[in-house]
């Protein structure tokens, strides 16, 4: 806003409360009588006569008065704090409400939520109901409505909570908070409180101050949905995580009238045998691959590698319901019960996926490469596919191990044998590069019919997993070397190199059980390999993959390049999934842009500014759903073990604090809680350098990365929390009375039985 030069008053003569207004209203910063003298050259005994005029424009209302100083009744002042609601707009923004406002003065203004830039950008986002701390400005677009650019969020609105109603005969209830911090705290529901709320619903609950009995009282604001079975589960982590699961009718409507896209101004590659190869039970299948050997005299033994990866870009245009729906969204979110697909099923499970035998538009990646598996050279194409093949890893690695079916066997010599002798060549050059090589069990969650917990299960990882996702790798990097080569702006999947403080912090974990971190004058993954070499078939090997890949940086999209430490790789782009990333589909527009592909490419006027938006806002999606898919395991597998109160399980200790010790078991990876004042009479001491609690008396020591067995005493279903209590394990030490006589036992800490859990960062 240009600065306005304000006529100075003459002595004896104050401005008009209109130039007093004007100025209150355009100043960007705080505005005090000060500021206003300033600017009005008022001095001497003028200033008494500002003063009177300011109290009379406060007690007429035309002006407000708080601590961030003076402003027009009705604005909100330059920096305000805000709650982001529970519900986005129309277009898919997050939208605020000042967390203090005057109802007398009217409905409170919205404030449209932009996300952070810059050094900001990989901080965290902000998230339907919380708090932030918001730097506004008019929406010029809007009269009435404000700007807000995150500077900080603060935390959850705790105003407002979620949680699931149960009602009480004589009317009312009580509410069971989903929070496991919240565990034991239950929030009491007056009669006429409860809304239309049934028994077991899902509910946001607007708090209130605590009662006579000590409860905090609570009015229920909306119903969300009834928990009746455990097939609504993630309907808890839907809602507490603000993730639409619902599309909206102008959505379905678009995705319904979309038609197929014909061959033309596309390459035709409907003779080339690509075939898909997903998990048996997958719906779509937006990538394809085929390998041939080269016949180029140039390269012997080498390979001609495509990935064709379905044109999602032909079907969701910029600017259209389903654009802004899927940017909403962000990506896919898996849970045990259901998956939230970024794009509807007309869209992901019809016209995209690469049917077996039916014609589809792709993105292909054509790449040479040598017998040692590196790349010579790659191109991209826009082309009409034809998938040979629909099949599932299992089946796709018998084939190779001597065991085909009726549909691979035709395609075993002429499609499988290659791809596989593509692989490894690729794989050689894999080692060579030396990625990081974590060791980690990819635990499965089996359901019944009924929707609760079967049982738990580690697939085998198989090599027809690990060619997908080398073929993957290698598109994903030609795909953004063709944009960089272009010039042309993309979204980047950037992972930094790990923190000093992380590195430190994993030093001090190796020292706790024998182990020097190694000293090298730059980091590469290669460390790391090594690291999680020293323990490789020892019983710390499980724990110290887990400790390494909680010292990693978190992966985010960005628009500025920063390479990806975790893959050894100088750049990197998500190209292969647009079904199910939004990162995937800035991508192929990207390049059917920067190649001249078609008119359905990036819009010209994106910038890099937006795409650093876009990344922020799709990071922050990311983040979202993985919390909201992993919570929502911890609640199935509470039910689970539910009815084995006092039950015995083997597990390992995978942190420790003041306050007690988080355990993993072996079973079910399921993590739960041992309150320190649960361990015995000895007095507990935390000591930060071994991540151990020791006995002052027994020397016991519970140690990070100590296998136990615990025992199970109670099990927090709606928040997805277990606590435990120590049945065996641990380390005996030389007793205190041994190293210089009797010291008396402190009473132990006080009690914390809430029920709470610490999550690992996954990279």
């Amino acid at each position: 806003m240009a600065k306005r030069n304000h006529p100075k008053a003459a002595h004896g003569a104050l401005p008009t409360r209109e130039a007093v207004l004007a100025f209150i209203e355009e100043s960007p910063q705080k505005v005090g009588k000060r500021e206003i003298a300033q600017a009005f050259g008022i001095k001497g005994a003028d200033k008494i006569e500002l003063k009177r005029l300011l109290k009379d424009l406060q007690e007429e209302g035309a002006i407000e008065k708080d601590r961030a100083g003076l402003r027009k009744a009705g604005r909100l002042p330059p920096v305000v704090v805000a709650d982001i609601d529970t519900r986005r707009d129309r277009d898919g923004e997050l939208v605020a409400r000042p967390a203090q406002w005057d109802p007398d003065a009217g409905p409170a203004p919205l404030i449209t939520v932009l996300m952070p830039r810059g050094r900001r950008a990989n901080g965290p986002a902000p998230g339907t109901g919380d708090r932030a701390l918001l730097k506004i400005e008019p929406d010029g677009d809007a009269p009435g409505r404000y700007l807000g650019r995150v500077i900080k969020v603060i935390g959850r609105n705790k105003a407002e909570t979620l949680g699931v109603f149960r009602a009480l005969p004589a009317g009312g209830g009580r509410i069971v908070p989903v929070d496991k911090k919240a565990q034991g705290r239950e929030i009491a529901v007056p009669p006429g409180g409860e809304g239309d709320a049934l028994d077991g619903d899902l509910v946001t609950v607007t708090l209130g101050r605590e009662d006579r009995f000590g409860l905090t009282q609570g009015r229920v604001k909306d119903r969300l949905g009834s928990l009746g079975s455990e097939k609504a589960v993630s309907l808890i982590a839907l809602h507490a995580h603000g993730i639409p699961h619902v599309f909206p009718r102008e959505v379905l409507a678009e995705a319904e009238s979309a038609r197929e896209v014909g061959p033309e101004d596309r390459e035709d590659w409907r003779e080339l045998p690509l075939v898909t190869i997903d998990p048996p039970d997958a719906k779509d299948h937006d990538d394809a691959v085929v390998a041939i050997p080269d016949p180029d005299p140039a390269n012997p033994g080498g390979f001609v590698v495509t990935v064709a990866i379905a044109d999602v870009a032909a079907y969701v245009r910029p600017g259209t319901a389903l654009d802004r729906e899927a940017l909403m969204r962000g990506n896919s979110v898996y849970f045990p019960d259901r998956v939230v697909p970024m794009l509807p099923e007309r869209i992901s499970n019809d016209l995209c996926s690469l049917r077996p035998g039916q014609d589809r538009p792709a993105l292909a990646v054509r790449m040479i490469v040598t017998a040692e598996g590196r790349k010579l050279r790659h191109s991209v194409h826009r082309v009409m596919m034809r998938s040979r093949a629909k099949l599932a890893y299992a089946q796709a690695q018998a084939a190779i191990d001597g065991r085909p079916d009726e549909v691979t066997a035709p395609i075993l010599d002429g499609v499988l044998r290659p791809l596989w002798a593509a692989y490894r060549a690729l794989a050689t050059a894999r080692d060579a590069r030396g990625p990081l090589a974590l060791d980690l069990p990819e635990r499965k969650v089996i359901l019944n019919p009924e929707g609760g917990v079967d049982r738990v299960i580690v697939p085998e990882r198989l090599e027809a997993h690990r060619l997908i996702e080398e073929f993957m790798i290698q598109a994903n990097v030609a795909a953004a070397e063709t944009l960089e080569a272009a010039g042309q702006p993309l979204i980047y999947r950037v992972h930094d190199e790990p923190s000093l403080e992380k590195m430190r912090a994993l030093g001090e974990v190796m020292a706790s059980i024998g182990l020097k971190l190694p000293k090298e004058a730059n980091l590469r993954p290669a460390l790391f390999n090594r690291i999680l070499g020293m323990v490789e078939g020892s019983e710390h090997q499980l724990f110290l993959n887990e400790v390494v890949l909680r010292s990693q940086a978190q992966a985010v999209y960005a628009a500025e390049n920063a390479g990806h430490f975790g893959l050894a790789l100088r750049r990197y782009a998500h190209f292969t999934s647009p079904i199910r990333r939004y990162a995937d589909l800035i991508v192929h527009r990207a390049l059917i842009r920067a190649l001249r592909l078609g008119s359905d490419g990036l819009p010209a006027g994106m910038a890099v500014g937006d795409l650093a938006e876009i990344g922020q806002q799709i990071s922050a999606a990311e983040r979202r759903a993985m919390a909201a898919e992993r919570e929502t395991i911890d609640r199935l597998i509470a039910h689970h073990l539910a009815d084995r109160v006092g039950a015995t399980f083997s597990g390992q200790i995978s942190g420790a604090t003041r306050s007690g010790l988080f355990i993993k078991l072996d079973e079910t990876g399921a993590d739960g809680f041992v309150p320190v004042s649960t361990l015995g009479a000895d007095y507990f001491r935390y000591e930060e350098g071994r991540h151990a609690l020791v006995g002052e008396r027994t020397r016991e020591t519970f140690r990070l990365g100590d296998k136990v067995e615990v025992r199970l005493m109670e099990a927090a279903p709606v928040a997805g929390a277990l606590r435990f209590e120590i049945a065996g394990g641990g380390r005996t030490g030389v007793p205190s009375a041994a190293r210089g006589g009797p010291r008396k036992v402190r009473p132990a800490l006080e009690r914390r039985d809430s029920l709470t859990k610490r999550r690992g960062r996954r990279a």
